[in-house]
């Protein structure tokens, strides 16, 4: 009984409200949602069909994102798409161009009586094919769990005086995720840009997109909820994952490719990964393409897999494991990841745990890094960071240590005496 009394206590301080009855419009919605993905092809019976597209001339601006490939000769590689699709009994569903990779990217439906390796495999032997693969699913990491005695993170990383000397003003941060709730309370004019690369799934505000996009930039001083660690910090909310129950957040090879070059073709200075899944040709090499450009890539170590999981496994992506045991990767960084209070749809907060919000705080840091680092200067890595004996990572240092000065190591020093003790 005392535990329970605590949990209401703790809900009150928190300000979490009981979720409230759904209005008949949002149950409508979520209805239509629900509808669009059940007569959706299964993302798990596809295959991605990647063609060369032949080199263009040069053009004075960089947002090929959109348009780039149409025209005669996207005419042509999607007749040979389609061709291919008819060879080998497949459906063409949709397709991408993606011209970081000199790729044009069709998406193919097999029959339920094959299994798309080996359709991929057999793809992939024809001479007039870049290469081809399944369609892979990746998970968000962590969920909403009960309410457990707070134990604020911002404690253990001395925010307060962390903002003293940055914020992440203006550093574009990718959250590459499930719908995040824009309208929130804490997250009111943090977002920069907002895409949606999941067709088969309503845009709608959901959990794990909206909880980290609040741990990485959520308002400072609004009177209200968290603040982020990074407050000043401009998301690019684009949403490759939708939330398929509240414990399942899924995503796609192709919906994550799309909004790694996006992010990527947009000026992403950090990209948040809270993720994992199977090894996948295509995001490898889009984030090395990222990782060329200086795009600093955070990526959630997933425990139950030796490799930690894709794409934290990836080299130059910074791994992050949460605080509660050791990270089955080797090298992976330690953040917060238990008990984490952020903001979730409909104005509210709650408590998540789960390496996907420890990477969350590491890819605050990030921004953080980002604005203190003197221009020139080469993108920050996991070797930035400086950690305690014991794992953990020592914000103050590590932000000292990318920007070349003391300050913050003094900040926290005063702010520590008994005579300066905040009141």
């Amino acid at each position: 009984m005392k535990r329970y009394l605590l949990l209401g206590a703790l809900a009150l301080a928190l300000g979490v409200a009981q979720a409230p009855a759904r209005a008949a419009p949002d149950e409508q919605a979520r209805a239509v949602a629900a509808t669009a993905a059940a007569s959706a092809p299964a993302p798990s019976q596809q295959v991605l069909l990647l063609l060369r597209l032949p080199p263009e001339h040069f053009r004075p601006e960089n947002a090929y994102s959109g348009g780039y490939g149409d025209g005669p000769a996207h005419g042509a590689r999607r007749r040979m798409a389609a061709a291919l699709a008819r060879e080998h009994g497949l459906t063409l569903v949709t397709d991408w161009a993606m011209p970081l990779l000199g790729l044009d990217c069709f998406v193919m439906q097999v029959p339920d009586d094959q299994l798309p390796e080996n359709v991929a495999q057999a793809l992939s032997q024809d001479p007039r094919v870049a290469w081809a693969q399944p369609m892979n699913l990746f998970r968000a990491h962590g969920h909403d769990d009960p309410l457990y005695p707070l134990q604020p993170a911002a404690q253990a990383w001395h925010l307060l005086d962390l903002h003293e000397i940055s914020t992440g003003r203006d550093v574009r941060v990718a959250v590459v995720d499930s719908g995040i709730d824009a309208q929130h309370p804490d997250l009111v004019g943090q977002v920069a840009l907002k895409e949606n690369f999941v067709d088969s799934h309503r845009d709608v505000p959901e959990d794990h997109g909206t909880a980290v996009a609040g741990i990485i930039a959520a308002r400072a001083d609004n009177r209200v909820g968290i603040v982020g660690v990074a407050p000043n910090a401009r998301l690019l909310a684009l949403r490759a994952c939708w939330q398929e129950s509240a414990q399942a957040t899924l995503c796609t090879s192709l919906s994550l490719a799309m909004a790694l070059h996006f992010a990527i073709t947009h000026d992403a200075a950090v990209i948040n990964l809270s993720l994992s899944g199977p090894a996948d040709r295509l995001l490898d090499r889009l984030l090395d393409v990222a990782l060329s450009r200086r795009i600093s890539i955070i990526g959630a170590v997933d425990r139950k897999l030796p490799d930690g999981g894709f794409p934290a496994s990836h080299a130059g992506v910074v791994a992050v494991a949460d605080d509660t045991g050791e990270p089955a990767l080797h090298g992976a960084l330690v953040a917060p990841g238990r008990d984490v209070p952020t903001t979730v749809p409909g104005g509210r907060w709650n408590l998540v745990s789960g390496s996907s919000f420890a990477a969350a705080h590491v890819a605050g840091l990030f921004a953080l890094m980002r604005e203190r680092a003197p221009p020139g200067a080469a993108a920050p890595s996991t070797a930035s960071i400086v950690s305690f004996p014991g794992g953990g990572i020592d914000a103050c240092a590590t932000l000292a240590h990318v920007a070349g000065d003391g300050a913050c190591m003094r900040t926290v020093t005063r702010s520590m005496a008994p005579s300066n003790a905040r009141q």
